[in-house]
């Protein structure tokens, strides 16, 4: 038995206690006793004391009521009113998880309904919120976890095995560094190798979506065995950042990935869609759906600003990073207070139409490492305000002149973003009503942002939770879902906006859209995401008149459109808002790590932040390591 178990144990009644597990970092005590699980006496609270850890008790499977029998007893207590959807048993855990319209109803006043629920049944309860936009990859996503719930429960109590075996124990040597597998002085396949004397830890681990010359990053490089891998830990759901992790366990890891809840969906549909194109463009894919199912099953979900130990000497804390839905910077907290680590991932430090700015407060920082995608001395993005009223007017005036405005948006983040700008001006009367046409993994995406109203800003939050007000559904979005259905938008419809994956124009409906459409004057073509080194988005934006047609590859396409780029309604922070992040960080880090930046742009910002903060600044290359302690 682990010492914190034995620890936490000695000071409980004894033979109450008919099992102990862990998992993860948490620790689950069983009990047989209905008594003592309905009130311990306070005796869970002062071991969570002790040890500084997550203790939870729950009923032993065997004093559970039949499941048929407590779901009717459970619909009886919460009623019809809350809008059940559905009730699932994890027998493995003795939790039963009620998804309903609304939650308020089923958790009750000061936690009532839940209290009752217990008492009746002996199952813990956990509510979900029903989502107003039904998302079969969530259904889906949660049935592979209850399908595997006896497995989970395995690999949940081996991680904390990993984190707990050797509790307190003395560390003669200690020592930090991270290597840049990727994203080292270039924009795509983040991927940061992180060393302790006891961790082996990866910081996300992505494609490079704008180049196949070097897709992705070095997991060949001497230092990385995957064989010796403790953790993953992803900071969002862009394929920068998560695009290779289904090819970790491909090749036999089987440890953690921590991330958020909208991470974990996200991520998901992103991989498997990668599967999907890379089979359209007559390739083989570099994994398949079952890697992708062995990710969710090894998935860790954390909330922001939930503490949890990933290895004996590693803490992390999520924070939000402003970026898109689930976005993440994460503070590693290394040994006993030896150092404390941000990683940023991508961040915005500035609200948007969708998510509030990053967050600047932590309890202790000695080390950043930073994005730099617009960390250049000319990357100051305009104002959100003008940016709103810019692509107002860009759209207005296609519309005047019968034309059709295509919007080529990541999935994530900028289609939703785009979605609420051209919602809320409707709205206000700022914009006459036009039909806007979603197109690719969009339409999914946004079910995932209506799943999860709390990780949005206030303001959209609110209009969720009231169904009349819900933005993504407005009846001015249209879902397209078929061949056909394009060639009706193109043929039979008037001015529109069309918004398509993917935002490089890297594959997707938008680069058939833009084949349809670029030699027509009237329509525009109108970039607000970041537009990688290689990609066909970034040669239209230098100005190139022409491209290769990928539907026949003897055509070239004329680009006679309108083209127009808004750099401000990107999910990046600008040069200012990336030096006014470093200025408002509490506490001030005594060393700042550039990466996710093209090699001029992380020189330019590492130089601006050492000559205004005193702070050392290095901007490693790929393959590079750096030593924090």
């Amino acid at each position: 038995m682990p010492d914190i178990i034995k620890e936490i144990l000695v000071d409980l009644p004894e033979g109450k206690i008919s099992d102990a597990v862990f998992e993860a970092a948490n620790i689950v005590l069983y009990t047989k006793d209905k008594e003592f699980f309905l009130n311990d006496e306070g005796v869970i609270r002062r071991a969570v004391d002790k040890v500084k850890k997550r203790v939870e008790l729950r009923p032993d499977p065997s004093i559970t009521l039949d499941p048929e029998k407590a779901e009717k007893k459970i619909m009886k207590i919460i009623g019809d009113e809350a809008g059940i959807a559905q009730i699932i048993f994890d027998k493995e855990r003795s939790r039963v998880i009620i998804e309903a319209e609304k939650p308020g109803l089923a958790i009750g006043n000061h936690g009532e309904v839940l209290k009752q629920i217990k008492a009746e049944t002996f199952w813990v309860p956990l509510i979900r919120r029903t989502p107003p936009i039904r998302s079969k990859l969530i259904e889906e996503i949660r049935a592979v976890l209850y399908q595997y719930s006896d497995y989970r429960r395995k690999f949940l109590n081996k991680t904390g095995h990993r984190i707990y075996d050797g509790w307190i124990r003395e560390k003669k040597h200690e020592w930090i560094r991270v290597t840049m597998l990727g994203a080292g002085r270039q924009v795509g396949r983040s991927c940061v190798f992180l060393q302790t004397p006891e961790s082996r830890i990866l910081l996300d681990c992505g494609i490079n979506v704008a180049s196949d010359k070097d897709p992705y990053p070095f997991l060949e490089a001497p230092e990385f065995n995957i064989k010796d891998l403790d953790a993953v830990i992803l900071s969002h759901a862009h394929l920068d950042h998560c695009g290779m992790v289904p090819y970790l366990y491909k090749f036999g890891y089987r440890g953690p990935i921590y991330m958020t809840p909208p991470t974990r969906d996200i991520s998901a549909l992103l991989q498997l869609d990668n599967i999907k194109i890379a089979k359209s463009d007559g390739k083989e894919p570099i994994y398949d759906i079952e890697d992708v199912k062995e990710v969710v099953k090894h998935s860790i979900t954390l909330n922001y600003e939930e503490v949890t130990d990933v290895t004996p000497d590693v803490r992390i804390t999520f924070y939000n990073s402003g970026h898109i839905l689930g976005s993440a910077m994460v503070h590693i907290h290394i040994g006993n207070g030896l150092h404390n680590f941000l990683y940023t991932g991508d961040h915005k430090y500035g609200k948007t139409h969708l998510l509030d700015p990053a967050v600047t407060k932590f309890p202790r920082l000695e080390t950043v490492m930073t994005e730099a995608t617009y960390g250049g001395k000319d990357n100051v993005l305009p104002p959100k305000k003008e940016c709103d009223m810019q692509f107002m007017s860009i759209v207005q005036e296609t519309i005047k002149r019968r034309g059709k405005v295509l919007v080529p948006v990541l999935g994530v983040g900028r289609a939703q973003e785009v979605f609420l700008l051209i919602e809320s001006m409707i709205r206000n009367g700022e914009m006459e009503p036009i039909p806007v046409f979603v197109d690719g993994m969009i339409w999914d995406i946004t079910a995932i942002h209506s799943a999860y109203p709390e990780y949005l800003n206030s303001t959209i939050r609110k209009l969720i939770f009231h169904k009349d007000h819900n933005p993504f559904l407005s009846e001015h979005f249209k879902r397209v879902g078929s061949k056909k259905e394009r060639l009706q938008i193109l043929e039979e419809t008037g001015p529109c906006v069309i918004l398509a994956t993917s935002g490089m124009l890297n594959g997707g409906p938008s680069v058939w859209y833009l084949t349809q459409m670029c030699d027509n004057p009237r329509n525009t073509l109108l970039f607000v995401s970041y537009q990688g080194e290689g990609s066909l988005g970034r040669r239209i934006q230098r100005g190139d008149k022409e491209f290769n047609n990928p539907y026949e590859p003897r055509e070239l396409c004329p680009m006679k459109m309108e083209t127009y780029t808004i750099d401000g309604m990107s999910g990046h922070s600008g040069r200012k808002q990336l030096m006014n992040f470093l200025a408002n960080c509490e506490p001030r880090p005594k060393k700042v790590i550039m990466n996710h930046g093209e090699a001029t742009r992380c020189l330019d910002l590492a130089s601006a932040m050492h000559k205004q903060f005193r702070v050392e600044t290095v901007c490693p290359r790929n393959l590079e390591t750096i030593r924090l302690k």
